[in-house]
């Protein structure tokens, strides 16, 4: 069967810039595969998955649960007190994740049935994705408004916002990589508008 071709898009921005709304329209809206790395890397750390027993090796035996599913907040807790066994749980799922995205392109490339994959992840410009994707879009929106959507929407503190932000790329860099920068200040029918308007510059065949 020949491959068709698929346009990869890379999504990106700071937390509480509207990513994920940008995500579930466009899936309901137009042919297109989703992929979320963070689910992903969920996903390879599940009994039998790629990493799992690399994730045991690393942080020890007590993160199993009883039913052999590994404690998220146990493993939380010690990664993020630990910058060097944060680097190493990283340098174990980023490329699993990596490769299950690629692994699913290359699927759908065989199937022949969608146009567009969209991937979403924290790291996507760290990562280097930005070699590997067709292009990239920067979803942002002002400072005040992310804080607003991370408290009202995820109940977040203060604290945790302003630790969320200290850690991200500036938007200088974000816009830096990025191929299109999506304002997302006001409604989200004004957001689809802008989405539209962008998903009509390409050509595709249902």
């Amino acid at each position: 069967m020949e491959e068709k071709s698929i346009h990869i898009i890379g999504i990106t921005g700071e937390a509480g810039a509207g990513k994920s709304v940008v995500l579930s329209y466009l899936k309901d809206n137009y042919p297109c595969e989703v992929l979320m790395a963070d689910e992903i890397g969920n996903q390879v750390k599940e009994p039998g998955e790629r990493c799992y027993d690399a994730v045991i090796r690393l942080l020890g035996e007590e993160i199993v649960r009883e039913d052999g599913t590994l404690d998220k907040t146990l493993i939380a807790s010690k990664i993020f007190a630990d910058e060097v066994l944060l680097e190493q749980m990283n340098a174990i799922i980023h490329p699993a994740v990596h490769d299950v995205i690629f692994e699913r392109i290359d699927a759908l490339r065989q199937e022949g049935k969608i146009p567009f994959v969209f991937i979403e992840a924290a790291l996507l410009i760290e990562a280097g994705y930005v070699d590997e994707i067709d292009e990239l879009w920067y979803i942002c929106c002002d400072s005040q408004f992310r804080r607003m959507r991370l408290k009202e929407n995820r109940g977040y503190s203060d604290a945790r916002i302003n630790g969320i932000m200290s850690k991200q790329l500036t938007t200088n860099t974000f816009k830096k990589y990025a191929n299109r920068v999506v304002m997302n200040n006001t409604t989200k029918e004004e957001l689809y508008q802008k989405i539209d308007t962008i998903m009509g510059e390409y050509q595709w065949v249902n």
